[in-house]
């Protein structure tokens, strides 16, 4: 997909995913777009040759599946995470202050925290609310609007803001709402767009998980525009370009992607990836399309290969010293190959020899990440998903900077390349 049409339907993706719960229900929308069926876990499952099916899980997981034509024996798999850190309000976030109404929150994993100041925030989740009929129903919602923020503290009244001061998210982070109003007020507000977005009469909220959300909108960045910058790139760019390459691809080899949920917090959940969904998905297609049993499930998974895909930390030009001087990966330098020697990474030299290979193939070229010696490093769905169900993976990303900020920056140059490396990996016919 040439660069200049990536980028707005890209922007598009991530301006209507300010949220898990959204960015399913779009990814869902674009897979019903493209001929794939959805399925339902509760439901028996009727399954073809040459079907494109898929399901979600509590509304914030997805796996998509690419049936081949003949019989079953391997899988081109692509993973991501749907989620990123940020701040949740709290069940109850109304909370009142000195002539404010403000909102408790939680901060979710690891997030940088002080670029959360002083910026347009809006609110999004999902509701679960009692119909008027009795019915107990989920919704989306989204003010699409800034309705909140979190103002900063004046220097006069804190000298030594600048001078590394820690940030209280308790004490110090509760977004301001509404001048002079109470708690009802919020709950008033949350029914008010529940009714414009969704059009339902008396209702009563039961309950509800939201988060706030920076409103700027992604951009293109730099002189020559060289740089993409937006909320959430980590990692719904990595969703956004594992799904196209799914769609992009030839269609004939046994493909699935899968975004999972709670990543950032650890991912043990039942949509996590260290939980059973996917593993759950692939029993269920290997019983009707593969070898049955549990002999032909493990060379099922053995015959197969997962690429994980999370953004990688690329070098910055005001902290060279934070990187090994000779795995520094740059912007626009093409996909990143994630190495770590105690299994924070799960690429081995076998899964990383496939994927270099899948660059020449796609003329991309390729970098490798590998953090200091006397740092810790982070991880990603690839272990782990490595681990549950026995997959040979390797991890791979794009370079970016401020990764956990409400802010990152990334290459657009790297959108492309990675796309056209993980079609490669789709359409690959032989992969041992």
């Amino acid at each position: 997909m040439p660069l200049e049409t990536t980028m707005e339907p890209l922007f598009d993706f991530l301006q209507r995913s300010p949220t898990p719960w959204h960015a399913m229900a779009t990814m869902s929308r674009r897979l019903e777009q493209a001929g794939f069926r959805r399925l339902e876990e509760t439901a028996p499952w009727q399954l073809s040759p040459g079907d494109k099916v898929f399901v979600t899980r509590n509304d914030s997981s997805l796996v998509a599946m690419q049936l081949p034509e003949d019989r079953l024996t391997a899988l081109r798999m692509i993973g991501a995470h749907s989620d990123s850190p940020g701040l949740r309000l709290k069940p109850n976030a109304a909370q009142t202050a000195h002539g404010w109404l403000q909102l408790g929150v939680e901060v979710y994993g690891g997030a940088l925290l002080a670029p959360w100041y002083d910026r347009d925030l809006s609110i999004a989740g999902r509701v679960h609310l009692l119909r008027d009929d009795g019915q107990v129903v989920s919704v989306l919602i989204d003010a699409e609007r800034p309705v909140a923020m979190v103002p900063s503290l004046a220097i006069h009244l804190d000298r030594e803001a600048n001078n590394g001061r820690t940030i209280n998210p308790q004490t110090q982070m509760a977004p301001i709402l509404l001048q002079g109003g109470d708690k009802d007020d919020f709950v008033m507000l949350l029914k008010r767009w529940v009714h414009e977005q969704h059009q339902l009469g008396d209702i009563t909220i039961l309950d509800f998980e939201l988060l706030l959300y920076d409103v700027q909108a992604p951009q293109r960045v730099g002189v020559n525009q060289e740089l993409i910058a937006s909320a959430r790139l980590d990692n719904l760019l990595s969703c956004f370009m594992g799904l196209e390459a799914l769609l992009s691809s030839d269609g004939r080899q046994g493909a699935a992607f899968v975004a999972n949920d709670h990543e950032e917090v650890g991912s043990a959940s039942m949509c996590g990836a260290q939980g059973p969904f996917l593993g759950d998905v692939l029993k269920r297609v290997n019983e009707q399309l593969g070898e049955p049993g549990e002999e032909g499930y493990i060379r099922l998974i053995q015959a197969s290969r997962m690429i994980s895909c999370d953004n990688a930390h690329a070098l910055h030009p005001n902290y060279p010293e934070k990187h090994d001087e000779t795995h520094g990966p740059t912007l626009n330098g093409g996909p990143v190959i994630k190495v770590n020697a105690n299994q924070r990474y799960a690429t081995n030299s076998g899964t990383a020899a496939l994927f270099r290979d899948l660059c020449r193939e796609a003329e991309v070229p390729v970098q490798t990440f590998a953090t200091r010696a006397d740092m810790g490093c982070g991880s990603t769905i690839g272990p782990i998903t490595a681990t549950e169900i026995g997959v040979p993976t390797l991890d791979v990303g794009v370079p970016q900077w401020a990764m956990h900020s409400i802010r990152e920056t990334a290459g657009a140059d790297d959108v492309d390349y990675l796309i056209r490396a993980l079609t490669a990996f789709v359409n690959r016919r032989e992969l041992i």
